[in-house]
């Protein structure tokens, strides 16, 4: 599949999840996902985070883990989610940094903004704008953003380097990155990491932990980590990735992840 083929597939797939959640499903489609298991979607979150959401933004709930848990928010913050689907993460993101700070969610599908809109309005934040765009160009300025999250969207990229540096580049000097995603060990190649789950079921376009450190460094971010914090898949798993920015990117990039033949459903 082209990149464009697999943005389209993206998209289509957040959309079904989006009407599914507005419909009161969790699930959209007719087929499985993964946000009805304990390895992906609300279940990750606490009892209290999950009082402070509507319903609806624990329905589109697809991630792999809890940003919030390791972003360390700060009161007056300005904060960034990327792939931010219901709104989920913003609205938490927003309660944490206050009044004085700002939460930005960033999402390509037209459904999933209108969720994420409907459902900060029903929890009665304020602080959030959500933007419409893709990952791999990011519709704020440079040096704006204290802090980017994400929870398992970077995977849904073909261009993880270019995600990287528009990353790097909103942040402001010594910002920090907080995001949780779907990361493969490093003995898995590409086509076996497309046999344990498709691209959009998180799997298959997953980098592996080495790819990701060596990404973040050359991105111009130091004290970088990913560590695995549950098993998704045979040598795949959620994982944390934190970072700081602290230098210029350098020019060298990520290799790019094309779909490949992949087994399950999502």
């Amino acid at each position: 599949m082209s990149a464009d083929s697999l943005h389209e597939e993206v998209r289509r797939r957040y959309a079904e999840a989006a009407r599914a959640a507005t419909a009161g499903s969790s699930c959209g489609g007719g087929s499985c996902c993964e946000s009805e298991t304990a390895d992906f979607g609300d279940a990750l979150y606490g009892s209290a985070e999950r009082g402070e959401v509507p319903q609806a933004a624990l329905r589109a709930s697809l991630g792999c883990g809890n940003p919030i848990a390791v972003a360390e928010l700060r009161e007056g913050e300005v904060v960034l989610d990327l792939g931010s689907g219901g709104g989920i993460d913003v609205i938490l993101s927003a309660r944490r940094v206050g009044p004085t700070g700002t939460a930005y969610g960033l999402d390509m599908t037209d459904e999933m903004l209108a969720l994420a809109r409907q459902n900060a309005c029903d929890a009665g934040v304020g602080n959030v704008h959500f933007l419409k765009g893709v990952i791999e160009q990011i519709p704020l300025p440079a040096g704006s953003v204290d802090v980017v999250i994400s929870n398992c969207v970077i995977n849904l990229s073909s261009d993880k380097a270019a995600v990287l540096t528009e990353i790097a580049r909103v942040l402001k000097p010594g910002g920090r990155v907080g995001v949780s995603d779907v990361v493969a060990e490093d003995q898995l190649t590409q086509q076996q990491r497309a046999e344990r789950g498709s691209f959009v079921g998180c799997i298959a376009g997953a980098l592996s932990k080495r790819e990701y450190l060596d990404g973040l460094q050359a991105a111009g971010f130091d004290d970088v980590s990913v560590e695995f914090t549950h098993e998704v898949a045979d040598g795949m798993h959620g994982a944390i990735v934190r970072a700081i920015k602290t230098r210029a990117p350098e020019r060298r990039g990520l290799p790019v992840i094309q779909a490949a033949a992949s087994a399950g459903c999502c």
